[in-house]
């Protein structure tokens, strides 16, 4: 077991990992909106963009021959990842009614003519954030989420440590 974690944290094969999950995700997200019909809230859009910014920041490290800039970007990629992480258990609390989300808030739109009255009435308002959509075992895609993310972003801290002092 101990030799599969040590194969695992291996900066390059890490950020190949983090690249792959990273894309994984944003597909899952992608296909359940476009194919699944789920229509995402504002957190929900917010949690794809960690995803987008450590899957870069992975690949880039990948994509870098010096290897003194891995460690930072793998870093870089496990703050995204545990900014991910933090979204998504708010995303949870709003959705369990333990808080209420300010980002979700119904506020009304700032109408200061006709014109604005019209664009207001012709989208429709956002989904709201405490509507659950899909659960698996009770469990929603953010609550998967808190549990990804967290996992993605300890790879990327245990790998940009390895990088930086373990030698690879």
């Amino acid at each position: 077991m101990e030799s599969f974690v040590r194969a695992l944290t291996r900066p390059r094969v890490a950020g190949a990992l983090l690249v792959g999950a990273s894309a994984l995700a944003l597909a899952t997200a992608y296909a359940a909106q476009y194919w699944g019909g789920l229509e995402p809230c504002p957190l929900c859009l917010y949690q794809r963009v960690p995803y987008a910014v450590g899957g870069a920041l992975a690949g880039g490290g990948l994509a870098v021959r010096a290897a003194r800039f891995l460690p930072l970007l793998l870093l870089l990629a496990a703050a995204a990842f545990f900014a991910n992480a933090g979204i998504a258990f708010y995303h949870v609390g709003v959705e369990n009614h333990l808080w209420a989300s300010v980002v979700c808030a119904d506020a009304a739109p700032a109408i200061a003519s006709i014109e604005d009255l019209r664009k207001a009435l012709a989208r429709p308002p956002p989904k709201p954030c405490d509507a659950v959509d899909w659960t698996l075992f009770g469990v929603s895609m953010a609550g998967y989420n808190v549990v990804a993310s967290a996992g993605l972003a300890a790879l990327a801290f245990a790998a940009a440590a390895r990088a930086r002092w373990g030698g690879e």
